[in-house]
């Protein structure tokens, strides 16, 4: 490029952000799945529908896309072998001091608050779900970002679940009465995007 300005279209991120969590195996369902797990002893009459809602609207963050593009993007080239050495090995073997790969898991919470970045550190910790089985490295895969990604994923969702729990608790509501559609307000707002 010329050095000219340019804008990637936001539905062009966004179906290529969608793409590469398929490409690398992982659903909307599986991130809902640790979300309805994090937060349903705390919510009566939470369903998977209300974490796949609050997932789906994590996701339309441009933020949160351009963290899994980079991190998925260097997954990729480094099980490809095609990063120069020694960020190669680092990468491929998820060195225990990288730290970036957190770094970057982590950045993409911060918009979501405390709540987000406290449970980002249980699910780095405790692995659970999808984020425990790509972590475990099976099939020569390199998911040294996917798994802290993910992670961020489902601490957001998780975040915006407890949040929205609060405004129910205030309105003498419980999740049993929110249809799966209003779990996120903000997307009926005209304009917003999540």
């Amino acid at each position: 490029m010329d050095g000219a300005k340019f804008q990637v279209h936001s539905d062009d991120v966004r179906k290529a952000t969608h793409e590469a969590l398929k490409r690398r195996g992982v659903t909307n369902e599986d991130i809902a799945k640790i979300v309805l797990d994090m937060q349903l002893p705390y919510n009566e009459g939470l369903k998977i529908e209300h974490c796949l809602e609050s997932v789906e609207s994590v996701l339309r963050k441009r933020e949160m896309q351009h963290a899994l593009l980079v991190g998925i993007e260097l997954d990729e080239l480094a099980e490809q072998g095609k990063l120069s050495r020694p960020l190669q090995q680092i990468i491929g073997s998820d060195e225990g001091l990288f730290g970036v790969d957190e770094m970057i898991g982590l950045g993409a919470v911060l918009t979501y608050g405390s709540i987000a970045v406290t449970t980002f550190g249980h699910l780095d910790k405790n692995k659970t779900g999808i984020i425990h089985e790509l972590d475990t490295k099976v099939g020569g895969h390199v998911h040294t970002f996917l798994d802290d990604l993910v992670a961020s994923i489902a601490a957001c969702a998780s975040a915006r679940i407890a949040h929205r729990t609060r405004d129910l608790e205030e309105q003498g509501r419980t999740f049993e009465d929110l249809a799966p559609e209003d779990t996120t307000p903000e997307t009926h707002v005209e304009g917003a995007e999540t």
